[in-house]
């Protein structure tokens, strides 16, 4: 080995024990904190959020690159894996939202309008998913693992929230119609056998297209080599994790996991520290929001979360001696950052969420609009897909 490649090495072993360190450390300050002055909900919320870091980083389960292998090269493992990710949590979601409750706790599924904001918002997310480089999950889990771009997609993710807060009252009253979900219209059992068979129609179409592009289909089993605690891990182990960590939100915060309503507040609380008064505006003055406005943001389930989403990648990326941040990418792959950014903030406000909160955790709820986010989502990522070459991005 030659001294430039060694002193390579050493340099590498020292910046992820660095991330090891910093990782660990913050982490147990932040929950330390959140026990103490908040309680033990939110500090084990934020665990959660830690460990969906972990698994998103090891099982490398992106929504934005697996629909992009779908569209370029007919591969499905990860639309697939989606498929399972939803069919398990939709087996425990549906009966627990049906009663109501959890341990006293009040619970609600992810529900909202079927309308045109929904369309519109989740086609720009779409687009916004390919040119950002990665989703609501995504940004966060490669950002923390050590991807500077996706900074900068992170900070135009938080604009854009903000630009689509002040435009969310334009967006209201558009045709469509009231929330309806199959559990409410079919039952329990109705809503779950009709989900089912959803997913399943998804998978079998999705596996039987590979099949006719490549004449064979990859497991969601598939890996070379993996190892607990330094990955990489398969992705029906991520799928099945990340049920693990919604149904895990449901029963700790009372409502699914969620990620980019917290991007909103970070905005809005940023606008605040350079006197900006935002509170009249119509998305802020409703109740709940207007009381996490006045919080500090370690009192919103979604920050924390998200928060502990950074500091798991950041650790799985340190275990798995991946963590390299780079500065090396080009003028046009930043447009395409802050632009993705931009139109992902923008879409998550107007569709009452992103790929976490509308796809995830709707289709979980067995609302309609999870589905109408997902064929809006998926054709808005189809174009942006085309998009990709302009900016110079593969």
């Amino acid at each position: 080995m030659s001294d430039n490649a060694s002193t390579s090495t050493v340099y590498d072993l020292q910046r992820n024990r660095t991330g090891l360190t910093v990782s660990i450390g913050a982490a147990l300050l932040l929950y330390a904190y959140l026990y103490a002055d908040i309680g033990w909900r939110q500090a084990s919320l934020f665990l959660v959020g830690l460990t969906a870091g972990v698994i998103l980083y090891h099982a490398a389960f992106g929504f934005t690159a697996a629909w992009r292998e779908v569209a370029r090269m007919g591969r499905s493992a990860g639309l697939r894996a989606q498929m399972i990710m939803l069919g398990a949590t939709v087996l425990i979601f549906t009966p627990l939202i049906a009663q109501g409750e959890i341990f006293g706790i009040a619970v609600r599924g992810s529900v909202a309008p079927v309308n045109l904001g929904v369309v519109c918002g989740a086609f720009l997310f779409g687009i916004g998913m390919q040119l950002g480089g990665g989703c609501a999950s995504g940004t966060l889990f490669t950002a923390g693992g050590g991807n500077l771009r996706m900074l900068v997609t992170l900070a135009a993710f938080i604009a854009g929230s903000v630009i689509g807060s002040y435009h969310w009252q334009n967006w209201q009253g558009l045709p469509g119609f009231e929330p309806i979900t199959l559990s409410g219209q079919f039952g329990v059992t109705g809503g779950i056998l009709i989900s089912l068979l959803l997913f399943a129609s998804v998978y079998l179409t999705a596996a039987a297209y590979e099949r006719h592009r490549h004449g064979d289909v990859v497991v969601t089993t598939h890996v070379t080599s993996s190892s607990l605690l330094r990955g990489p891990w398969p992705l029906l182990a991520g799928a099945l994790a990340l049920a693990a960590v919604n149904v895990a939100t449901l029963i700790l915060a009372g409502r699914p996991w969620g990620v980019t309503a917290s991007f909103a507040l970070w905005g809005a609380k940023i606008l605040g520290t350079f006197g900006v008064d935002i509170s009249h505006w119509a998305y802020w003055a409703r109740p709940g929001l207007s009381a996490a406005l006045s919080n500090n943001v370690f009192h919103d389930i979604s920050s924390v979360m998200n928060f502990g989403i950074i500091l798991g990648a950041l650790l799985a990326a340190s275990l798995a001696n991946r963590f390299s941040p780079s500065f090396r990418f080009s003028a046009r792959s930043l447009v395409a950052a802050v632009l993705g950014g931009l139109l992902l903030g923008y879409g998550a406000r107007i569709a009452y969420g992103c790929n976490i909160g509308a796809y995830f955790g709707g289709i979980s709820s067995t609302s309609l609009h999870g589905w109408l986010w997902f064929a809006a989502a998926f054709a808005g990522s189809s174009l942006g897909i085309r998009l990709r070459p302009w900016f110079g991005l593969h």
